[in-house]
């Protein structure tokens, strides 16, 4: 392969920026100069990336691509070539497909599937169920990034809802138990009393939707704190590793503490949904920004921006969840919920920074590095030497409107369609392979499987 020199880049990682260059060879960085530093050896190749930043490309470890099974909503290879349009060079997939990845030939006919078509790197996760616990064993640390456990009911209807059960599943592996944590009872009862309040008289018949704007209300902070108590609980008394997805309120913060990352076997994430929407946003959006858990007041959307900047927080992700469009069409009870964000997500983040939300370091620490620690990659989510060569280039102040016929996902529209953004991905290389230039993608490209140490 042959020497590619990018050079006069700002370098973020690690915590600092610094202007340099990065050499890539046999897709991996072989050098990384500072200044005006010259490679030890000629090039084959120079990129000016003069006014770009240069990140470790972002590690996305909460996607649904749909595939197999579920392809009129997305597929590997769309919804990939969603990620690296992204800046998004490393995916972690989620078991509610088609079959679902709750058995060791699903799970191993998965990553076949994804070899032959995905542009990232990619893994995916094994999903827990009532009843398969005592496959948790037979899972290859190296290859599986974790066990995927819905304690509330989702896309997918995967809910672990024995006790018996979530004890089995805690006690039984040491790999990250990643949980989507709503209380279903709490769930079903606000359901009962707002479709009782939404009768025009005690007779009348009980209406088959409700508005979106009760989502949150619906899939309240209390039911998303009661799950989420249970789990860290029943995580400290087996000593699991514990990973607790798409945090959407402030009063489960007080579960979770600001040690440092190396030290945590209870980790925390937030979805860019969460960290950019809030109730506000309901009157005019509708059913388009309609998740699990659902997104709800801007008081929680700014506790979980400071968890991001106290340390509370550990990660960003996606929870991308391509729906078509006739889909999201309905309310609180009928719309599939869900939002197609991966291609966005790294530059939605760079915008919070131009509002001085976060700085730009800590983006790179949420999207790149704690996931590669949390999930113990090898040789990816730094620039480092002797680390694979994923890198994404970042273009700030380029005005840019997002509309449907630059979005990469096969469903075709996103939540932020409209808006202008001013941070834009130049390039992305995944393994040191230019995957995606300028709006050109290369479709030849196929990531590798991620090991895990």
């Amino acid at each position: 392969m042959k020497r590619i020199h990018i050079q006069n880049a700002i370098l973020v990682n690690e915590g600092q920026q610094v202007k340099g260059s990065i050499v890539i060879e046999n897709e991996k960085i072989a050098e990384i100069l500072v200044g005006s530093e010259a490679p030890t050896t000629p090039c084959d190749e120079a990129i000016d990336a003069e006014g770009c930043y240069l990140l470790p490309g972002a590690i996305d470890g909460h996607v649904h691509f749909r595939d197999p099974g579920l392809t009129q909503k997305g597929d590997i290879t769309s919804e990939s070539r969603a990620a690296v349009a992204g800046g998004v060079t490393s995916i972690m997939d989620m078991p509610n497909t088609s079959p679902q990845t709750t058995s060791i030939t699903a799970l191993n006919d998965k990553l076949a599937l994804m070899a032959t078509k995905s542009l990232v790197n990619f893994s995916c996760y094994f999903g827990a169920t009532n009843n398969n616990y005592a496959m948790l064993k037979e899972l290859d640390k190296h290859r599986v990034c974790g066990v995927k456990l819905f304690m509330g009911a989702s896309t997918g209807d995967m809910l672990v809802d024995k006790m018996n059960s979530l004890l089995k599943i805690f006690g039984g592996t040491d790999l990250p138990i990643a949980v989507h944590s709503e209380d279903q009872q709490t769930i079903k009862e606000n359901v009962e009393k707002y479709t009782r309040l939404a009768k025009s008289t005690p007779d009348a018949e009980a209406p088959k939707d409700l508005p979106a704007e009760l989502h949150p209300l619906i899939r309240s902070e209390e039911a998303c704190y009661r799950s989420t108590e249970l789990a860290v609980r029943l995580a400290k008394e087996a000593h699991a590793r514990l990973h607790v997805l798409h945090l959407s309120t402030g009063k489960e913060l007080a579960l979770f503490e600001k040690t440092p990352l190396a030290q945590k076997r209870i980790t925390a994430e937030a979805c860019v949904g969460h960290l950019i929407f809030d109730d506000s946003d309901y009157a005019g959006m509708q059913s388009l920004i309609k998740c699990n858990p659902a997104i709800k007041s801007r008081a929680n959307r700014e506790a979980l921006r400071e968890a991001v900047n106290s340390g509370l927080i550990d990660v960003i992700a996606t929870d991308h969840a391509p729906h078509l469009l006739e889909e999201k069409q309905g309310g609180a009870l009928k719309a599939a919920s869900g939002l197609p964000m991966i291609q966005f997500s790294l530059v939605s983040m760079l915008e919070l920074v131009d509002e001085q939300v976060f700085t730009i370091e800590t983006i790179v620490e949420k999207m790149c590095h704690a996931p590669a620690e949390i999930y113990q990659i090898n040789n990816r989510g730094y620039l480092r030497k002797g680390y694979q060569a994923d890198l994404v280039l970042v273009r700030p102040n380029e005005g840019w409107v997002v509309t449907p016929d630059c979005i990469e996902s096969k469903c075709k529209w996103s939540p932020l369609e409209g808006r202008t953004l001013h941070w834009k991905i130049d390039k992305t290389f995944v393994n040191g392979h230019l995957v995606y230039a300028n709006g050109e993608i290369n479709d030849h490209y196929r990531g590798q499987e991620i090991h895990f140490r």
